[in-house]
């Protein structure tokens, strides 16, 4: 069984639209694009090296696989696009894209039907980058087995959220976390059950 991995910038109100810049996703009128950029800091740098030196594949929706193949193909080899580049794209798209930035694979059919497959299969572990649409469909069926949550210090009050409306409650066990010079905290959160609830009233 193929784990997989959702590595997610987000805002303290928990926005994940456009962390790297303004042309990655303006939908909707999003005038923030880029809030992430000014808070990177050695630490998160590691982090992110760490993550990418394992082997692992990607499984993208097309808007990310858009944005990073109009990118890491031509990025210095200093930038650290190596890993992305090598490795293998699903990619999760309702019609049926030319896929240019390779090894790439469409997912065929239903996205969730198509990725709990390519789980059960021999394989490094898969990781989400972005792809915010995609993400809701994994949580609904129950196929993220990892979140690696980078909470920025910084609110935005709009804009595509990780956990919007009509998230299923879950409840998360934190395994790791770290805090970077300029306030990021990286969590790395488990699936953990059911929300079980409780109060604080006497008897």
């Amino acid at each position: 069984m193929r784990k997989l991995m959702v590595n997610t910038f987000l805002t303290l109100d928990g926005v994940m639209q456009a962390p790297g810049g303004p042309e990655e996703d303006d939908s909707g009128g999003f005038a923030y694009g880029g809030w992430s950029v000014n808070y990177w800091d050695e630490l998160m740098g590691q982090v992110m090296t760490e993550a990418m030196s394992v082997p692992f594949d990607l499984v993208l929706g097309r808007r990310t696989y858009d944005t990073f193949a109009a990118y890491w193909p031509h990025a210095p080899e200093e930038a650290g696009g190596k890993p992305l580049n090598d490795a293998t794209k699903y990619v999760a798209s309702r019609s049926r894209p030319t896929l240019e930035w390779g090894p790439s694979v469409l997912i065929d059919g239903d996205a969730a039907e198509g990725i709990a497959e390519l789980k059960k299969g021999d394989g490094p572990e898969l990781q989400v980058h972005g792809s915010g649409n995609l993400i809701q469909t994994l949580m609904r069926h129950n196929l993220v087995d990892e979140y690696r949550l980078w909470v920025f210090p910084v609110v935005i009050g709009s804009g595509k959220r990780l956990f919007s409306e009509g998230t299923i409650p879950s409840a998360l066990k934190l395994v790791d976390t770290k805090v970077s010079t300029t306030g990021v905290v990286i969590g790395t959160y488990e699936p953990a059950g059911e929300v079980v609830t409780g109060s604080f009233a006497p008897d």
